[in-house]
């Protein structure tokens, strides 16, 4: 059998380059999440679907990098389908199905049907498969006790319940041996009833109650989007209260539906949620593992901000100003150096990771300070970070009651200049810091009044 052509060399060093620099791009997040709990929720039109495979591959790579996972399951189609089956209709108050006894024999059958298909995909290992060689430990349980949510409106929901309580130390103890928790939405009460209950209820409140790290709900949208149709890619819990109470019935119904969710999540105690398309093949590893993903991220807290540095960021500041150190944008600091000065910095940080830092040394007998050491990782360059990070050190230094700040640069005098700096001279610098001037790298001065 004829070989197909080999790609071009060059193509294939380009791919394998591309390969390289996301691996090592999606290493802080492999890190990060490692031992780390997240609950995946999904409707029942994604385990219908013949893309489920897709998502059942992602789930277990997310499983093997040593990823807690708790996958909550819909139904809705399959029930729909077996009501229609047997000529039995569907009935719905407030968004939620009305569940007479007729019903529930159905919607039984239904969560038999979803969770079977879901535990024979993750057993897949087919060889030549991203599942080779893979053995998922599938457990469900009874792990939520419910209550009827009684009349609303004047309508009795009869078998339609909510969470009263979760068997959180069950859960637990599952992950804790190494399984994949999967949990259909259905809740038992003491007395032996069986209450069907909404899918998001269930996995915002399991999420809530585990102290999830991620909750991530699959839906028909990529996300959530502004006025001008751009995909928001990170909310504050109280930017999304805003753009629901501003515009909530222009957005898509599932937008609606879940991201009051993702919010009480993340202000109750959740890090992240996400709300991404289950349409996007990979939209799960490119939600979590690249920096703008593919989805919205919500979070009780904007990602970005700035603070102190403490001896613990030393690391990352260091892979900031380094590459500009070798090209000569900065001057060099030691390990050492850095250790011993850590508490002149202020670093951006965004989602838990350094982007960004700028220092400041003050010489409070001249009422002088120099901002130095400002750099800004090159994702993050057009974002206003740069700015902030100078405002910040402006701040720090009318604290301090200096009457100006001065700066050092070989490379980025215009973006000085436009921010309200003035050429100075050697002259112009504190006497300490004219004994330690460079003439060998010929800084040029810039001087701010405060």
């Amino acid at each position: 059998m004829a070989r197909e052509p080999a790609a071009p060399p060059d193509a294939r060093s380009a791919t394998m380059r591309g390969f390289v620099q996301w691996i090592r791009a999606a290493a802080p997040y492999v890190h990060a999440f490692r031992g780390r709990t997240f609950v995946i929720a999904f409707g029942g039109e994604v385990v219908a679907d013949e893309a489920f495979l897709g998502i059942i591959h992602d789930l277990n790579l997310l499983h093997s990098l040593g990823i807690r996972l708790v996958v909550v399951h819909g139904m809705r189609p399959q029930i729909e389908a077996i009501l229609a089956q047997q000529n039995i209709p569907s009935r719905y108050h407030g968004g939620l199905r009305v569940t007479d006894a007729e019903t529930m024999d159905c919607v039984l059958e239904a969560a038999g049907q979803a969770r079977s298909r879901i535990e024979a995909m993750l057993s897949l290992g087919m060889s030549n498969s991203p599942m080779a060689g893979a053995y998922n430990r599938v457990s469900s349980g009874n792990y939520i006790t419910a209550k009827p949510i009684g009349v609303v409106d004047g309508v009795d929901m009869m078998l339609t319940g909510e969470v009263r309580r979760i068997d959180t130390q069950a859960i637990q103890q599952r992950l804790d041996d190494g399984d994949i928790v999967l949990i259909s939405p259905l809740g038992y009460s003491p007395t032996g009833e069986i209450f069907n209950l909404a899918l998001e209820e269930v996995a915002t409140q399991v999420a809530v109650r585990l102290g999830a790290h991620k909750l991530v709900f699959l839906m028909e949208t990529e996300g959530v989007r502004n006025g001008r149709r751009q995909l928001l890619t990170e909310l504050s819990t109280k930017d999304a209260d805003l753009l629901l109470a501003a515009s909530r019935s222009k957005l898509p119904p599932d937008v609606q539906h879940y991201l009051p969710c993702a919010i009480r999540a993340c202000d109750n105690g959740v890090a992240r949620a996400h709300l991404i398309s289950r349409h996007f093949d990979g939209a799960l590893l490119l939600e979590l593992f690249t920096r703008d993903g593919v989805g919205t991220m919500i979070a009780a807290n904007a990602l970005a901000h700035l603070r102190s540095a403490t001896i613990d960021d030393v690391g990352g500041i260091l892979q900031i100003i380094e590459p500009l150190e070798e090209q000569g944008v900065l001057v060099r600091r030691s390990r050492e150096r850095l250790e011993t000065e850590i508490e002149r910095f202020v670093v951006a940080e965004y989602d838990n990771q350094i982007i960004g830092c700028a220092a400041l040394y003050a010489f409070p007998d001249e009422r002088v300070g120099e901002l130095a050491a400002l750099a800004v990782h090159p994702d993050f360059r057009r974002e206003g970070y740069g700015e902030a990070l100078m405002q910040e050190i402006e701040a720090r230094a009318r604290k301090h009651k200096l009457d100006a700040l001065f700066v050092l640069t070989t490379r980025t005098a215009g973006w000085f200049l436009e921010r309200g700096y003035r050429v100075a001279t050697l002259a112009d610098l504190p006497k300490q810091k004219q004994a330690l001037y460079n003439f060998q790298r010929k800084s040029q001065v810039y001087r701010k009044p405060l």
